[in-house]
């Protein structure tokens, strides 16, 4: 293959990849402001992020067997464009109901992108070429956390949030008619077989999971008959999930991965990792929005630099893998990150822009000592012909936790507003010493409606300001108890350059 037409190919996927990376990051910012034009509660505006999430773990495993049974042109090919029509669809939209659908088809079509495109880049590179190949495509991917806020955050103050979701259609259009003129045809396999009834049961299952615990706290949780059919039909999903895994000859998710020790203890940790990753990323823009009143470009510059210590922590992490015990590296990713959980459950009104961008930097820094680290030791003491399967189940499970963490975190924020309400509310009375005050007897006279109102808009502030503590202490919590999975990661025998190098994917190539 000439140089040019790779060069091609390689700056048209890395533009779908971008386009596909940018849109878990760059809604966020522009949430309150959906949530105002759709009349959404918190919890209900964070299935925009939720639905994205899920839709996409579910559409990463198949991937493989897409490109194998109808080729990686033409997948990608219709992948492209059913993302960019859902991004369209998504802007458009007119309520909760119909931008969650949307979002949904932009996470299914958005899923086998990364994987197709970083199978694509692999083989149409000589092995000299490939190290080279995988950093472009994983600057892609880590240029999307500081992009995604600013750039979300610019394009809402100047148009609106729509345009956050109309911004993929350039991108989209040059990456479709990139990809159609210079990626080769690749071989088909009509006989190619995929386990439909586990896919579907895992599907189902996270699926369901993942409805009862986004509208458990609309519903008041069991004595909603809703949610005890969601609960009901993810328990039976799951279980029948477990029961064809561990029977048929050829399961959709092979138990055996799970016989080794590092890949299993890996997969729990980075599900406990994507609760708190993704699940802060919801509760700061509402926060610098709603209760500190600060501007959405304001907001976005804010958590740019979260970005900027991931970057960074990446490439040390990258560096210290084979000199530096690989658990000492999580070890510091968990403390920094409990650490940055810490200061944040500690935040008031009164906490300045330059604290929040320094706090989200450690925090970006923590997860960064965690990923790559993560990634290297749970797949590098699995046999090389498993590794891209077992990167798939990988990611999977990262997803899912992200998923869930969104919705448990939005969950608990809205019960405890109402309790914390409650509870202060209980110590006001016309006779507190505080109502006293002569500037506090003007504005909160608890005699007047309009003093009662804003004694009202004060204690609803407050209360909020202490919900979002407590999400951040279980979030901290969560990291926390995520320690003792290292003592059952063992360090690999050789941890050499191959051993922590990305598996080159064995179901499906493109063709010179």
């Amino acid at each position: 293959m000439e140089n040019k037409t790779r060069r091609a190919i390689t700056l048209c996927l890395i533009l779908a990849t971008l386009m596909q990376a940018l849109d878990t990051t760059i809604a966020n910012v522009a949430l309150p402001y959906m949530q105002g034009s759709v009349s959404a509660s918190q919890d209900e505006i964070a299935w925009v992020l939720t639905s994205y999430l899920v839709t996409s773990a579910i559409m990463t495993p198949p991937a493989g067997y897409l490109a194998t049974r109808f080729g990686v042109k033409r997948v990608l090919l219709v992948c492209i464009t059913g993302f960019t029509l859902a991004s369209m669809l998504s802007g458009a939209a007119q309520s909760l109901t119909q931008i969650v659908l949307f979002r949904c088809l932009q996470g299914a079509m958005g899923a086998p992108i990364n994987p197709l495109t970083q199978a694509v880049l692999f083989n149409i590179n000589p092995p000299e070429r490939q190290g080279r190949a995988m950093s472009m495509f994983g600057i892609a991917i880590m240029a999307a956390p500081v992009l995604g806020p600013v750039l979300g955050g610019w394009l809402t103050s100047v148009y609106s949030w729509r345009a956050v979701f109309y911004v993929n259609v350039p991108i989209g259009a040059l990456a479709f008619f990139g990809t159609l003129i210079f990626l080769p045809d690749s071989k088909q396999n009509s006989t190619f077989k995929l386990d439909w009834f586990g896919f579907g049961a895992l599907s189902i299952a996270v699926g369901a999971l993942q409805m009862l615990l986004d509208r458990g706290s609309e519903k008041d949780w069991f004595s909603s008959s809703e949610i005890i059919v969601e609960t009901v039909l993810a328990g039976t999903a799951f279980y029948l999930f477990l029961v064809h895994i561990l029977t048929t000859r050829r399961p959709f998710i092979r138990p055996a991965l799970f016989t080794d020790r590092n890949f299993a203890a890996g997969t729990l940790f980075i599900t406990s990792v994507g609760i708190g990753s993704y699940a802060a990323l919801s509760l700061q823009p509402p926060f610098l929005q709603n209760l500190m009143n600060e501007p959405i470009i304001t907001a976005g510059l804010v958590m740019g630099p979260r970005g900027f210590g991931t970057i960074a922590a990446m490439l040390a992490a990258g560096r210290l893998i084979g000199r530096v015990d690989t658990r000492l590296i999580l070890f510091a990713g968990l403390i920094t990150t409990a650490g940055a959980f810490y200061t944040m459950s500690r935040w008031n009104l009164d906490v300045s822009n330059m604290s929040i961008m320094l706090t989200g930097v450690v925090q970006g820094i923590g997860q960064g000592l965690i990923t790559v680290p993560l990634s290297t030791l749970s797949l590098s003491t699995i046999a090389p012909e498993h590794r891209a399967e077992g990167a798939g189940v990988f990611n999977l499970a990262r997803t899912i936790g992200s998923g869930v963490g969104i919705s448990i975190v939005n969950s608990l924020f809205t019960r405890n507003v109402q309790v914390n309400h409650a509870e202060i509310s209980s110590y006001i009375t016309p006779f507190s010493r505080t109502l006293n005050v002569p500037g506090a007897a003007v504005f909160w006279n608890p005699f007047t409606s309009g003093g009662r109102a804003a004694l009202d808009s004060v204690i609803n502030q407050q209360a909020q300001v202490i919900s979002y503590n407590d999400d951040y202490k279980m979030l901290m919590l969560s990291t926390l108890i995520t320690l003792p999975l290292l003592l059952l990661l063992r360090k690999p025998r050789q941890q050499n350059a191959d051993a922590s190098a990305p598996a080159r994917p064995s179901k499906f190539s493109v063709s010179d």
